[in-house]
């Protein structure tokens, strides 16, 4: 493992570095481009996340890079005293994932990025008055009224540029006058929920596509420092719904971790199971709705009818089909159904044959494979590049799977194949998700009889307050690597609590493979990565 203090002392000798669960370290912002430089040159060539936030003389961010060397981590930190103007340097032209991610800083605490291409919002309407995640911003609700008309588009956008020593704010336009530009969505069923692609056509091929988040944006993360942390793990349902355990157990996970909670090795069992069981409904639903997109509408019906079978053992269980809530801090809420095994095997026992039902449907299907081969290509390199997690970065030949790489619970000791592939495109993309199903069936057949007796919680105090410090935790979602950043000033509020989406970074990618391709493509493509709105617009 790289000496980071090395690394960054030599081009900031004035580097602060702090204990933590990973290396971290404050750089003052005239450095932090030339720190980012030398990180990224000594193998950290992921930016995984990007958690702006208010200190209160500062504003600023912490700044996540991984290694894919490794898989080891790295923190730094970048603030500013400068409330009223306050300028951080991108670091967009190292990492692209930086684009959207700094646009979002700037959307919710108004820090202007030097160098960045687009300083716009990307949330909030264009004429939204102040920075909602500020800890001084004036929740007063005449300030920004429910509006009732509709924004005019901003085709013109802003960056900020250094010449002769200083900051110059330059014009550049989204679109040029004469392009024509058409509206995929917000309301369009291939979409996959309210997701606007303002999209600059050329006949049927795709020039450009200017993404516009934020319609269904509910501010998840400015209502968990009102709340204690119990009360923030239902929110994490409402965010990718398809991984919704998963986000429950990351979240709880995190907690755990701060306060050195050890949970019952019956807890984990069943924490992994039902994650395994998520991951196995998540994809029953991509194969049905991806290939409706396609036009494959049988297809849909076969991924529902072994979809509702998981969605019976959650029901059982859990109480519900969709917002479980059954994640706990220190374990799970309820022991296991007296159903659960039974039907767990019976799933087990069917799915092999229903996948080669699909492969028959659709996987060599003249027509679909036209529809898949050799569109929307991501290289491995681009993948790492915009942080293209998942299943979406695996179908790269990206191994990145957390439950392999940085393995939590009883991962480590389970035998299970991390699928990749090395198309890069959509056909891949697709496939790959179905031979994620065969891997998740492995990894309950290992569980199913050998979940062990005990407790399924652990004893923890009735006020959680987590100890001053902060925290960064994944896990593998459905879609890919979700994380928790969890800041605390000890008291039963977090100060600051930070959802890491990897929608929000595979809607990041859209405009850059999807130029070139056609308008038809485009469904495809989207439909491939299989994002999901509220997990972006959080």
């Amino acid at each position: 493992m790289v000496n980071i203090q090395e690394i960054i002392g030599k081009v900031c000798p004035e580097a602060v570095f702090e204990e933590n669960e990973v290396a971290f370290a404050i750089v003052p912002d005239a450095k932090w481009h030339e720190v980012a430089v030398a990180l990224k040159n000594a193998g950290y060539d992921c930016l995984t996340a990007v958690v702006g936030e208010d200190w209160g003389e500062e504003l600023g961010c912490t700044y996540y890079l991984k290694s894919t060397a490794d898989n080891s981590l790295v923190s730094v930190k970048v603030a500013t005293t400068d409330r009223e103007n306050p300028m951080l340097h991108s670091v967009s032209d190292l990492w692209k994932t930086a684009i959207f991610e700094e646009r979002e800083v700037f959307d919710f605490y108004g820090i202007k990025f030097i160098n960045h291409p687009d300083m716009r919002r990307l949330f909030l309407r264009n004429d939204w008055v102040g920075f909602p995640f500020r800890k001084d911003y004036d929740e007063n609700p005449e300030i920004n009224p429910v509006r009732l008309y509709h924004e005019k588009p901003d085709d013109v956008t802003s960056t900020y540029v250094e010449e002769d020593g200083k900051v110059v704010e330059k014009k550049v336009n989204v679109f040029n006058p004469g392009d024509f530009v058409v509206n995929i969505g917000p309301q369009h069923p291939a979409t996959h929920g309210v997701m606007r692609f303002r999209t600059h056509l050329d006949g049927e091929e795709i020039k450009k596509i200017d993404v516009v988040c934020g319609y269904i944006h509910r501010g998840v993360e400015k209502l968990c420092e009102k709340d204690t942390y119990p009360q923030t793990i239902h929110f994490t349902d409402r965010l990718d719904y398809l991984a919704a355990l998963m986000n429950e157990h990351c979240l709880c996970l995190c907690i755990e971790k701060a306060m050195g909670i050890e949970v019952p090795a019956r807890a984990k069992v069943i924490r992994v199971m039902m994650d395994e069981l998520m991951r196995i409904n998540s994809h029953l639903l991509y194969f049905g709705t991806f290939c409706m997109d396609l036009g494959a509408t049988t297809a849909l019906f076969y991924g529902l009818r072994e979809r509702e079978k998981v969605l019976d053992i959650f029901e059982e269980t859990c109480g519900a089909r969709m917002t479980f809530n059954y994640n706990v801090i220190g374990g799970v809420r309820f022991d296991l159904h007296e159903n659960f095994v039974k039907r767990v095997k019976e799933l087990i026992e069917i799915m092999p044959s229903r996948l080669k039902e699909y492969h028959t449907l659709v996987s060599g299907n003249v027509i679909a494979k036209n529809r898949m081969k050799n569109i929307g290509i991501i290289t491995r390199e681009e993948a790492i590049n915009y942080n293209i997690t998942g299943p979406s970065g695996r179908a790269s030949n990206w191994a990145n799977d957390i439950r392999k790489t940085n393995p939590y619970e009883v991962y480590a000791d389970l035998d299970f194949e991390q699928v990749t592939m090395e198309g890069c495109d959509t056909y891949d993309r697709y496939i790959l998700r179905l031979k994620e199903i065969e891997q998740s069936i492995k990894i309950l057949a290992q569980l199913v009889d050998n979940i062990p007796e005990g407790d399924y919680c652990a004893k923890v105090p009735k006020v959680i307050k987590l100890p001053k410090g902060h925290w960064f935790q994944e896990v593998e979602s459905s879609r890919g690597a979700f994380g928790v950043y969890i800041d605390s000033d000890g008291g039963k509020t977090p100060y600051r609590m930070k959802f890491n989406s990897p929608g929000f970074h595979l809607v990041g990618i859209i405009d850059k493979i999807t130029r070139g391709e056609k308008i038809a493509d485009l469904i495809a493509i989207g439909g491939s990565l299989d994002y999901v709105v509220p997990d972006i617009d959080r």
